[in-house]
């Protein structure tokens, strides 16, 4: 979207990926969270990993003031109304990722990249 990076270009964006925050490398296991855990599909349990990311996430939000967050959809840390039903079976559930919650707990408006309409809205506010 030429929104996104124009913003990008003005630095108007923070980047953040919760889940290396978390100490988790790239390429990983896919992971996905149910009854409050995130497991991998390999059955390892990364929810402390996921909790400590989701937590620097907020601090750096807090800390660079920001007006919201624009996070990806489906992921068990930045899924901000659809993500994985925890079965790998690849159906999605409304709900939201662990950072997700937690931003929004600490006030943080948070988006989809599949709304950028209203995040324009916002900050032309």
């Amino acid at each position: 979207d030429p929104r996104f990076l124009k913003w990008k270009e003005e630095g108007r964006l923070v980047p953040v990926c919760p889940e290396v925050f978390g100490g988790l490398k790239v390429p990983r296991t896919d992971a996905q969270r149910k009854d409050g855990e995130i497991i991998t599909r390999d059955g390892r349990d990364v929810t402390a990993e996921y909790l400590s990311g989701a937590c620097e996430a907020v601090r750096l939000a807090a800390e660079e003031n920001v007006v919201c967050a624009i996070l990806k959809e489906k992921s068990p840390s930045c899924g901000s109304s659809l993500i994985y039903d925890g079965t790998f079976s690849g159906k999605l559930i409304k709900g939201q990722g662990l950072a997700v919650e937690m931003l929004r707990q600490a006030g943080v408006k948070v988006f989809s990249e599949n709304q950028i309409d209203e995040v324009e809205i916002l900050i032309d506010e």
